[in-house]
């Protein structure tokens, strides 16, 4: 009996879903998360994908273990909760080619890509949806680079080291954008405060409406002034 399922990693716990997809095997729940923890206890913090192989007859439990989800591994790999929400405006991360090379090289095993470069792109395509930077520039630009060849070298050697150097560079720009971000946060925060406190217009009594759409459609009468009105009584 095959059984799929996505725990987090080192702490899945017990719950009405998972004792319904075990009821029929007839196994114990308990022996299911202990195996299973024990399985992922290296992706703590992350939800993975894990197959169960359960033998109805021996009550034997197999556990097959896959890498997680290629966003989960990025969120790990530049520890970050969450990717943004405003993807084109908010950026989360700032990556190095390698940082992409090594995440690629993590999840190449249970991708349907036909080489390392197509995974890279792959994992390129999860930064722009996430927000994250890489190599200081927008993730949608590293993927025409890489259609270039421009980094070609790197993912055929599969670098996955980036310099001390070039990661005190990545950072230094990475926090000149985030305060950037802020700012223009606390500008937008302000200005939506002040629109909220000013006061509404005051409308005096006796003042005219405001004329409506239906009063000035072409061809439509005037509304009569107090002027025209005694005019119009004289000629009477």
């Amino acid at each position: 009996m095959m059984i799929k399922l996505l725990v987090e990693g080192g702490n899945m716990q017990p719950g009405p879903a998972l004792s319904q997809k075990l009821g029929p095997a007839g196994v114990n729940v308990n022996s299911v998360l202990q195996k299973v923890n024990d399985s992922t206890k290296s992706f703590k913090g992350l939800k993975v994908p894990v197959e169960l192989d359960i033998n109805v007859s021996t009550k034997e439990i197999g556990v097959k273990v896959f890498s997680p989800p290629v966003s989960e591994l990025l969120k790990r790999e530049f520890k970050i909760d969450k990717g943004s929400g405003a993807q084109k405006k908010v950026k989360v991360a700032n990556a190095s080619i390698e940082d992409i090379i090594s995440v690629s090289k993590t999840k190449l095993p249970n991708m349907l890509c036909n080489d390392l470069k197509s995974a890279v792109k792959t994992v390129v395509g999860s930064c722009v949806s996430l927000g994250i930077l890489i190599e200081n520039k927008p993730a949608s630009e590293i993927e025409a680079d890489i259609d270039e060849g421009k980094y070609d070298k790197e993912i055929k050697s599969e670098k996955t080291e980036t310099s001390p150097e070039k990661r005190k560079e990545l950072d230094r720009y990475f926090s000149e954008i985030k305060a950037l971000q802020e700012k223009a946060i606390k500008l937008e925060e302000a200005a939506k405060a002040a629109a909220a406190a000013a006061p509404a217009p005051e409308v005096k009594p006796g003042a005219p409406a405001t004329p409506t759409a239906a009063s000035t459609k072409p061809g439509a009468p005037a509304t009569p002034t107090a002027t025209s009105a005694k005019t119009e009584s004289k000629k009477k």
